[in-house]
């Protein structure tokens, strides 16, 4: 058997980084919805997990103990080599603020969605008020104004009856 910190390494290597599951449910929630999207698009800052541009926002799908969610039950810092562990997820979260700062410097907005959001039991609220923000932010974004002219007499209104003269 490997020692215990090359076992850890090992296990830790085997936790992919795009495509996993809690991303696979928000993409598959969005597509069915009609919400369509591009994935992780490098020319971003952060390589956001999911872009959809007609509506300028960036979804990250955060898993909860890599970007350390904070009041989570996910999220524990490891027994073993604890410094090393609290470091990188405290870099990790610093990393995420940048990004989206620089993100919403550019125009873009930026929804996180974090693992934990998308257990059986929360998962349908989630994803409903994913599909609202988008849909407000949308509007949001397209918001017109209409200037009403100042009033004028002369200037019949639909619900005024026509002076008899």
């Amino acid at each position: 058997m490997a020692c215990p910190s090359q076992q850890r390494h090992n296990n830790m290597a085997a936790i992919k980084s795009k495509n996993t599951k809690p991303e696979m449910i928000v993409r598959k929630f969005l597509w069915r919805n009609g919400f369509r999207y591009r994935i992780n698009n490098p020319r971003l800052p952060g390589s956001p997990d999911i872009v959809l541009r007609k509506y300028r926002t960036c979804i990250f799908v955060n898993g909860c103990f890599w970007h350390g969610h904070e009041g989570c039950r996910y999220y524990t810092v490891p027994k073993t080599n604890t410094e090393f562990w609290v470091k990188k997820v405290a870099r990790n979260k610093e990393r995420d603020k940048e990004e989206q700062q620089r993100l919403a410097q550019m125009g873009w907005h930026c929804i996180t969605v974090w693992e934990c959001e998308l257990k059986k039991n929360k998962r349908e609220q989630t994803l409903v008020s994913l599909a609202y923000t988008l849909n407000h932010i949308y509007l949001k974004d397209r918001l017109i104004t209409y200037q009403v002219p100042e009033e004028d007499a002369g200037m019949m209104i639909a619900a005024e009856p026509e002076p008899q003269t």
